[in-house]
């Protein structure tokens, strides 16, 4: 009786399904393909994160080309503008070291994530777990742990590199014969202050404050490692010790525009300033066309995003990653800027250096300017479009997931 009964209803129901309008089969059958082509998208979008590399457009440069192969892009989007209100830190921003795996659904984690937030002056030994006698062992952990996360970056994006280290891939490294030291250049992170400890260590000045700006970069005192024959290369490069500091990438290129084009430099104001403000300045005047004096933030961002560029890239915004190639040399230390003080000690330690040698902090090029904090690379941002701060951020995103620091803004992607 129940099966007779249930069969009755089904009956019913396909009759009354069969004088529903055409247009109603029609609707249905039309969402239902959408959901599978939904669906399949979702699916090609994964393996695309996944592989790594992002898209280029077929308008770019042979020199935006090649930077798009070299680095992975971050996915766009037009992000709701909130003012960070985090604090400047002398402590590095390091994202969680134990996930270098970036997939879609991370970054979306990331996205609505809350910013690590860190106290003001902040010493790793005032850190849970750190004690003064383990504060050394605990810090090399650190350092260790870095590392890693960069040689994980190096395997996933630059695993089909060539592996033949060339004299231009060794151009910014600068040679310590005494200690057996060799030192990636990396401007904008302290490398004037690095150069003058070098000159000490070798022996040809006693004190590191002696030495001015123009005798630590034009004095000759420090030789690069492609000035020597590929033999010698490799022999320094397999025995002595390596170390490279970097920074922010975005605080550094808000500090290099406020050394280069908001004080006086006829050099950078001659090479750069001119083409910039005579491309991206609506109607500008002829004096600044004449001395390329007053570059704005926002020009100077235009032209650094540019697949086009009026003049070529500097050694000051350079990436970081491709100004020392770390995926091609393993460097024995990779130390961060935002805690110079305790790591740069814990490098003149393990080389060796007199107890009394101490890397100076001093500004010796507009020591009257503020040091560009986290606050003032806020404000400088501010002044682009939503779009250029997401793709600045793209553009240095090598450089973030290799050096582990983590979004700058919390609305980026």
């Amino acid at each position: 009786m129940v099966w007779m009964k249930l069969r009755m209803e089904m009956d019913s129901l396909w009759i009354r399904l069969r004088r529903m309008p055409r247009g109603f089969w029609f609707i249905l059958l039309f969402g239902i393909g959408g959901a599978l082509l939904f669906l399949h998208l979702e699916i090609l979008s994964e393996m695309f994160l996944q592989q790594g590399p992002g898209m280029s457009s077929p308008r770019q440069s042979k020199e935006g080309l090649q930077a798009a192969e070299a680095n992975p892009v971050s996915p766009m989007q037009h992000p709701n503008v909130e003012e960070s209100k985090q604090k400047a830190t002398t402590v590095s921003q390091e994202q969680d070291i134990g996930t270098p795996q970036i997939t879609k659904r991370q970054r979306k984690l990331l996205k609505t994530s809350p910013q690590i937030t860190h106290s003001k002056n902040v010493s790793l030994t005032s850190l849970p777990g750190f004690s003064a006698k383990g504060s050394l062992s605990n810090l090399s952990s650190i350092l260790e742990a870095r590392k890693q996360v960069m040689k994980n970056m190096c395997a996933k994006y630059k695993s089909g590199i060539s592996r033949t280290i060339t004299p231009d891939h060794v151009k910014y490294i600068y040679v310590e014969e005494k200690y057996k030291v060799l030192y990636c250049e990396v401007p904008k992170s302290g490398c004037s202050n690095w150069k003058r400890t070098l000159i000490v260590l070798s022996g040809k000045a006693s004190n590191p404050d002696s030495l001015n700006h123009e005798q630590v970069h034009y004095g000759g005192y420090l030789k690069t490692l492609n000035r020597f024959n590929q033999k010698e290369i490799m022999h320094r490069l397999q025995t002595y010790k390596k170390f490279m500091f970097v920074r922010e990438p975005l605080d550094r290129v808000v500090s290099a525009y406020r050394d280069k084009f908001e004080n006086p430099n006829d050099y950078y104001h001659n090479l750069f300033g001119k083409p910039i403000i005579s491309k991206y300045r609506v109607a500008p005047s002829a004096e600044a066309l004449k001395t390329g004096n007053g570059v704005t933030f926002k020009e100077f961002v235009q032209y650094l995003l540019d697949g086009h560029r009026p003049v070529g890239m500097d050694i000051h915004w350079e990436q970081m990653n491709k100004l020392c190639h770390p995926c091609l040399i393993d460097y024995d230390l990779i130390g961060k800027f935002e805690n110079m003080g305790e790591e740069s000690n814990f490098l003149l330690r393990m080389i060796g250096a007199p107890d009394s040698l101490k890397l100076p902090s001093f500004k010796d090029r507009n020591p009257k300017d503020v040091r560009t904090s986290k606050e003032i690379t806020e404000k400088y941002f501010s002044q682009v479009s939503l779009m250029e701060r997401q793709r600045a951020y793209d553009f240095y995103y090598m450089d973030y997931l290799m050096f582990n620091y983590s979004k700058p803004f919390n609305d980026l992607y």
